[in-house]
């Protein structure tokens, strides 16, 4: 029962977390994506853990909107980089979200200007089938940023279709999040299918997902780089 309680409130500071970013995203108003209390020392654990689900879009709004994050938020998302490197056995993706965690922290705190991380590997994108290829880069779709270039941005790029395929899927199993997360890597590739509608396929996932926090904030973030409003 204990567990189940702790899980419930990671679940919410995470919701909390995501509103904010989305709020922000919406506004334009960075200060509203402030980082969450820590009070005392179990709010302070939840919300280097929910940063750390969050990941890099935890610093959505400055790097896509060019503000400095505020310094509570950066010290926040600094401690959560520190408190959960990857383990030795670390699945890719856990390993790839820590890396755009480091990235992130490299290009907005001037106090961490340490030398580019190594990239992980991301070998088994290449061979994997066109459903699996979607979910992988939803998980990862922090990485799905103007600008970034990497394995996994490379992987996708070479993908275009598949990645359109697995948003079509997604959709239709009614899996929002999915659907979002494919949908903000495809505003960034070249090649997609005009048929596709990914326009309206985003309304179409907004609408129907968008109380979910997370979902808005993929949306949101793909009409950004869809409408270039961050430049």
């Amino acid at each position: 029962m204990e567990q189940s309680g702790t899980s419930s409130l990671l679940q919410g500071a995470v919701q909390d977390l995501a509103s904010g970013v989305v709020s922000a995203l919406r506004s334009g108003d960075h200060t509203r994506a402030a980082a969450p209390g820590r009070a005392h020392p179990e709010a302070e654990d939840l919300a280097l853990a929910a940063v750390r689900v969050l990941g890099a879009d935890a610093l959505l709004p400055s790097t896509l909107l060019h503000t400095p994050p505020l310094p509570d938020e950066l010290a926040v998302f600094r401690e959560a980089v520190e408190a959960y490197p990857p383990g030795a056995d670390a699945a890719p993706t856990v390993r790839w979200s820590h890396w755009a965690m480091r990235n992130a922290l490299r290009r907005l705190d001037p106090d961490h200007a340490d030398a580019p991380h190594q990239e992980p590997d991301a070998a088994w994108l290449e061979s994997a089938t066109w459903q699996l290829l979607t979910h992988q880069l939803a998980v990862l779709a922090a990485l799905a940023l103007p600008g970034e270039d990497c394995a996994v941005t490379r992987a996708a790029r070479q993908r275009p279709v598949d990645v359109a395929r697995g948003f079509v899927r997604a959709v239709r199993r009614r899996d929002w999040r999915q659907a979002a997360g494919a949908g903000r890597w495809l505003t960034l590739l070249e090649g997609v299918p005009q048929t596709l509608g990914l326009d309206n396929g985003l309304d179409f996932v907004e609408l129907m997902g968008g109380q979910d926090p997370l979902v808005a904030l993929h949306v949101s973030a793909a009409r950004l780089t869809r409408t270039g409003a961050f430049v």
